[in-house]
């Protein structure tokens, strides 16, 4: 039999599993991550792991297992990636989203770093490992879990409640939207290290006043006060406050970059880094973006209540701050909610994992520096952090210095380049000896 190259299976096993199709739109009507899931758990159980799979909902499906490490008696370390993927509309691609096309060097289709290439480099790291009977030094747990793009409800939440002795031992993990490249010249890049990320608060806004005639004076109405309170909260300013990890990734790229840092302009220094600076600059503040309106069922009716929903994100430290910022934004009369309200991480860029990830990149390129940074987003962190674990996005990428990466999330023409996910192959076999 001849010998599997991990780094092409790699390729294929992201192109399988961007055909499945497992859009998670939020409402439970897309196809589910089932098919997916057992796809996963049958590639497990070809190199001898016993898969589990779980399925709180129908067909929102999660597949765990463990793999015995050469010392069992030691803390071990948890991978994990989600199965789900937002939405796509084939009209506005250039290849369908769902086809897995390769072109131009990379794949091309929705969940391609999104995050797919993390569950297929997973994949075939630890198929190659199994199938080569080389053992990780310390027991790592696999879980390949459901719905983290609606929160993680029916996912990460529920297992972390529902099955937390799958996890037993685990005080470290790793997963996405970190160990990807920033170019800075020929000879040095910078791989950013997701070690904080922002709070989740989606919420509802409601207005009320006096229900009427459409053809009548109405000094009362609920749509006209939530619509000024929306108006408001969308040209709102949130103040900035610099947290120790963005003050770190600040002066590493300041140092690299020879920008001088501005502690009176941080937004301006921040916007020197392209298109880089839509990820990090909502990290300086609190942000709350009005995303959705509802009201009236009638032409000629004046309803007597009205809402919009809020996507709303804090930064570590900063709740109660951003509440106060909030409210202040909002005025007075309007009712807030929480829909969904998840917390903010932030933890230490030192110890032993973060030296096994810089060390894994310098090995696979010398001229990386691995760097701290917030991710502005959130991630089924939040869910496995609360079982005390010390959580790190790392997902590691080599990518074209002119690849709008940030805008693969979720983004129209998401892409991966073949170069980047066989280089993440390597950075993650070379991870697991050091980890």
């Amino acid at each position: 039999m001849s010998q599997i190259n991990p780094q092409d299976e790699a390729v294929e096993l992201c192109r399988d599993l961007i055909r499945f199709e497992s859009v998670n739109d939020g409402t439970g009507r897309g196809k589910g991550e089932r098919e997916a899931a057992e796809y996963v758990a049958g590639k497990l159980a070809e190199v001898g792991l016993e898969p589990q799979l779980f399925e709180p909902a129908r067909n929102r499906t999660s597949v765990v297992a463990r793999i015995e490490g050469e010392d069992p008696s030691r803390d071990a370390l948890l991978i994990h990636a989600h199965l789900d993927v937002v939405p796509a509309e084939p009209k506005e691609w250039t290849y369908d989203p769902f086809a897995a096309e390769v072109a131009d060097g990379a794949i091309w289709g929705r969940g391609a770093v999104d995050m797919l290439d993390m569950d297929a480099m997973t994949l075939a790291v630890v198929r190659d490992r199994l199938r080569t009977g080389r053992k990780p030094p310390r027991d790592v747990v696999l879980a390949f879990v459901a719905d983290e793009e609606a929160g993680g409800v029916f996912g990460a939440q529920w297992l972390v409640e529902h099955q937390p002795q799958l996890f037993e031992g685990c005080t470290e993990a790793i997963s996405e939207v970190g160990g990807f490249s920033l170019s800075v010249n020929d000879d040095l890049r910078l791989y950013m290290i997701e070690t904080a990320q922002k709070g989740m608060a989606w919420m509802r806004l409601t207005a009320t006043g006096t229900a009427g005639h459409g053809s009548m004076v109405n000094d009362d109405n609920a749509v006209t006060r939530l619509c000024e309170a929306v108006a408001r909260l969308g040209a709102y300013e949130f103040p900035i406050h610099v947290t120790k990890t963005v003050r770190a990734f600040l002066d590493e790229v300041g140092d690299a970059f020879g920008i001088e840092l501005d502690p009176d302009d941080m937004a301006g220094t921040v916007a020197t880094l392209g298109p880089l600076a839509r990820i990090v600059g909502a990290t300086l503040r609190g942000t709350a973006n009005p995303t959705m309106l509802d009201a009236g069922y009638k032409h000629n009716v004046i309803p007597g209540r009205a809402s919009a929903m809020v996507d709303g994100r804090f930064l570590p430290g900063f709740e109660d701050a951003w509440e106060r910022e909030l409210d202040e934004a909002l005025g007075p009369d309007i009712v807030r909610e929480y829909v969904h309200y998840d917390i903010a991480l932030e933890t230490d860029f030192e110890g032993a994992l973060v030296e096994a990830m810089a060390g894994a990149l310098k090995a696979e390129d010398p001229g990386a520096r691995a760097v701290p940074y917030m991710l502005s987003g959130g991630t089924d962190a939040k869910s496995f952090s609360r079982l005390g674990m010390r959580c790190f996005g790392f997902s590691p990428l080599r990518l074209p210095a002119d690849l709008d990466f940030s805008g693969m999330f979720h983004g129209v023409d998401e892409r991966v380049p073949l170069d980047s996910l066989k280089f993440g192959v390597r950075v993650l076999d070379q991870f697991l000896d050091r980890a």
